[in-house]
C-alpha cells in the first residue's frame, strides 16, 4: 500500500541539485509526493568550472527529501541509472509501491558531457571541451533522449492501463536553430527529447495528457562564474541569470491544474 494519499505524484529525475531538486520542492509544497530520481556523478576537475558544481552534480538527493519531510511532505530518493534501458520500470515501480500511480512526469536530468567538433581544447569561457567520440555520445544521449523517450513510454502504458484521465509530462531542453556549439552532442539529445515530447503531446492528448518542454534562461546551478555573467549581460539573445527556484516554479504551473489548455509547447524563458 502506498505510504500516504496525495493529490497527484510526481516523478522527477535529476532531483538531488539544480533545477531537479527545486522542481522536486515546488511540487511537493503543493501537495504533491515526490520520488527524486537522481545518479551522483564525479565530474573532473575543470579550473574553469566552480567546485560548487561538481560538489552539487556529486550529491544524493537525500537532502532534498529531507527538506520537503520536514516541511510535512512527502518524498523518497531512488538512485538509478538512467543510462540502463530498464531503470524507467524500475523507478514508476518504486513510485507505485510508495505513492500509488504517477501522473507528473518531469524530465530533468542530464548527462552534460561538453564535447565539440572544434579542434580548440577549451570553450569560450574556459571550459575543457572533449572531441566527439562514441564515449560522449552514447552517455549523453542515453540519459537525454533514450531515458526521456522510455520514461515517456512508461507513463503512457500505465496510464492507459488504469484508464486514468489527467496527466503531466514536462522535460527540459537547451540549445537553439543552430544546435549547441561546443556542447553538441548535449544539443542534439536535447533536441531528441524535445521532439519525443512534442509527440507525447499529439498522441496522448486524448489520454487527458499534456506535453511541454521548458526551455530555462542561464540558470546558475553551481556552475556560473563571472564571466558567464558578463557573457549574459553583453547578450542580445539572454537576459537573466536565473535561480532554479524560479525555473521550477514555471515547471509546477505546466504541472498543474491550470495548466491544461497549454500541450505542445516549447516554453522558452529568458
Amino acid at each position: 500500500m502506498p505510504l500516504t494519499p496525495a493529490p497527484h505524484v510526481a516523478l522527477v529525475t535529476g532531483a538531488n541539485h539544480g533545477i531537479g531538486a527545486a522542481t522536486a520542492e515546488a511540487l511537493a509544497a503543493r501537495g504533491c509526493a515526490v520520488v527524486c530520481a537522481y545518479r551522483s556523478i564525479q565530474d573532473p576537475v575543470d579550473p574553469a568550472v566552480p567546485d560548487a558544481y561538481r560538489r552539487n552534480r556529486a550529491r544524493t538527493a537525500d537532502a532534498v527529501v529531507a527538506a520537503i519531510r520536514e516541511r510535512g511532505g512527502a518524498a523518497l530518493a531512488v538512485d538509478e541509472d538512467l543510462t540502463d534501458p530498464r531503470a524507467p520500470r524500475r523507478l514508476f515501480d518504486r513510485a507505485e509501491a510508495a505513492f500509488g500511480p504517477v501522473d507528473i512526469l518531469v524530465n530533468n536530468a542530464t548527462g552534460w558531457v561538453q564535447d565539440t567538433f572544434s579542434p580548440r581544447v577549451v570553450d569560450q569561457h574556459g571550459r575543457v571541451m572533449q572531441p566527439v567520440t562514441e564515449a560522449t555520445w552514447a552517455p549523453q544521449f542515453a540519459v537525454d533522449a533514450m531515458a526521456p523517450a522510455l520514461l515517456i513510454a512508461e507513463f503512457a502504458r500505465r496510464h492507459a492501463a488504469r484508464g486514468a484521465t489527467w496527466g503531466r509530462i514536462i522535460g527540459l531542453t537547451s540549445g537553439g536553430a543552430l544546435g549547441f556549439p561546443e556542447e553538441v552532442s548535449y544539443g542534439a539529445a536535447k533536441a531528441a527529447q524535445t521532439s519525443y515530447t512534442m509527440s507525447a503531446a499529439v498522441e496522448l492528448a486524448e489520454l487527458g495528457i499534456t506535453a511541454n518542454v521548458v526551455h530555462p534562461p542561464v540558470t546558475d546551478t553551481g556552475w556560473v562564474t563571472d564571466a558567464v555573467r558578463e557573457f549574459v549581460a553583453g547578450s542580445t539573445a539572454h537576459v537573466h541569470v536565473a535561480t532554479p527556484a524560479e525555473v521550477a516554479e514555471v515547471i509546477a504551473y505546466l504541472a498543474s491544474e491550470a495548466s491544461a489548455l497549454i500541450s505542445g509547447n516549447v516554453i522558452t524563458l529568458r
